[in-house]
C-alpha cells in the first residue's frame, strides 16, 4: 500500500484510510509504485540525500490526492513536475536558513571501518560526495534543479521552464551555468583497491615524515577544503597540505583509513581517542586530487564515527 510514511500519518489513522481510499479510487497503487524509483532517484540527485528525497516523493503522493485523475494525461511527467517543484522549495528553504553543504551531507553520511575485501561488498551511500555537495551548494536552486533534471534525467527544457517559472532559454542558461561548475568536481578513477592503496601510502608517509613520498601521492594541484567552526576555506596545491603536516605532532595523533560514503577517507584522533578530524579523499590516477577535512567538533559529534568519541 502506498502511504505517506514520513508525513506523520499512521496506517491505522482515519486520515490515512481516507487518503488511501481517495487515491485508490482512481489510481492503482502499482501505478504510483512503478514511478517511485525514478522519482526518488531524481529527488536524490537534486537534494543530495535519500531522506529528503523520500520526503519529496511522499509529498508528491499526497498532492496526487488533490487532483482529478481525468486531468492527468501523463502521470510520470506530472509526478516529475511535482517532485521538481517540491525539491525547488526545499532548496530555497535551505538557502533562506543558511544551511551549508555539510548540513545536508551529514544527513546520509556513512563512515565505517574500511577493511580490504571484495569491492562488491563495500556498502555505498546513495548520498553525493562531500566534494560534489560543496559545488552544488554554490549553485542557485534553479540552476541545480535544471542541471539535474536535464543532464541526468533528460527532462526537456520546456518542462523544466514550467517548474522553475522561467523561459525555456533561461532554463537552458541555468543548466549551462551549473554544468560548468559541476565539471570542476573531481571524480575518483581506478579500482577501489588502488584508491585505498593511495590513501595508505599517504598515511604511511605522513607518519614517517617522508615529504618526498607525500609529494608522490599528492597531486600537485590538489584541492583542500577545510570545514571549521570559523567557516570554510579552500587551499590549492600539495605544498599547502605539506605545510599543515609539518605543523602537526605525529606523536600526539593517530590516523587511520575509514570508509566515507563508499570511498577511502581518513579519521584523525588523539592517542586518547578524541576525534580531531575526518578527511574525505578523492583519488584519481593513484594520487589524492581532492581532500575535504571536517574539523568542526560540533559537526564531528553529529556523525556516527567508528571506534572514537568526539568531544
Amino acid at each position: 500500500m502506498v502511504g505517506p510514511a514520513r508525513s506523520g500519518l499512521h496506517p491505522h489513522d482515519a486520515a490515512w484510510r481516507r487518503k488511501v481510499t481517495a487515491i485508490d479510487d482512481f489510481l492503482p497503487t502499482s501505478e504510483f509504485e512503478a514511478h517511485r524509483p525514478r522519482l526518488t532517484a531524481v529527488a536524490t540527485r537534486i537534494l543530495g540525500t535519500r531522506a529528503d528525497a523520500e520526503d519529496a516523493v511522499q509529498e508528491a503522493w499526497i498532492r496526487l490526492d488533490r487532483q482529478d485523475a481525468e486531468g492527468i494525461d501523463n502521470l510520470g511527467g506530472w509526478l516529475t513536475r511535482v517532485v521538481g517543484r517540491v525539491c525547488l522549495d526545499v532548496l530555497r528553504r535551505r538557502t533562506a536558513r543558511g544551511e551549508t553543504a555539510l548540513d545536508t551531507w551529514a544527513t546520509d553520511a556513512q563512515i565505517t571501518d574500511d577493511r580490504p575485501g571484495p569491492e562488491e561488498s563495500v556498502a555505498r551511500s546513495e548520498s553525493l560526495s562531500l566534494a560534489m555537495m560543496i559545488v552544488l551548494d554554490a549553485l542557485r536552486p534553479e540552476e541545480r534543479l535544471a542541471f539535474a533534471l536535464h543532464d541526468l534525467f533528460t527532462v526537456p527544457f520546456a518542462e523544466i521552464a514550467v517548474i522553475i517559472d522561467r523561459t525555456v532559454e533561461a532554463a537552458k542558461m541555468a543548466a549551462s551555468r551549473a554544468r560548468r561548475k559541476v565539471k570542476e568536481v573531481p571524480a575518483p578513477t581506478g579500482e577501489l583497491s588502488a584508491r585505498r592503496a593511495a590513501v595508505n601510502a599517504f598515511l604511511a608517509a605522513a607518519r614517517e615524515g617522508d615529504f618526498d613520498a607525500l609529494l608522490r601521492v599528492l597531486d600537485p594541484d590538489v584541492t583542500w577544503h577545510r570545514c571549521t567552526a570559523r567557516g570554510d576555506t579552500v587551499e590549492l596545491g600539495a605544498n599547502e597540505v605539506l605545510a599543515a603536516l609539518r605543523r602537526g605532532d605525529p606523536g600526539k595523533i593517530q590516523a587511520r583509513r575509514v570508509n566515507v560514503n563508499g570511498e577511502p577517507g581518513i579519521l584523525v584522533s588523539t592517542t586518547g581517542g578524541r576525534v580531531l578530524g575526518l578527511m574525505s579523499c578523492t583519488v584519481a590516477g593513484g594520487r589524492l586530487i581532492d581532500i575535504v577535512s571536517i574539523l568542526d567538533h560540533a559537526w564531528l559529534a553529529r556523525l556516527q564515527l567508528p571506534g572514537c568519541e568526539p568531544s
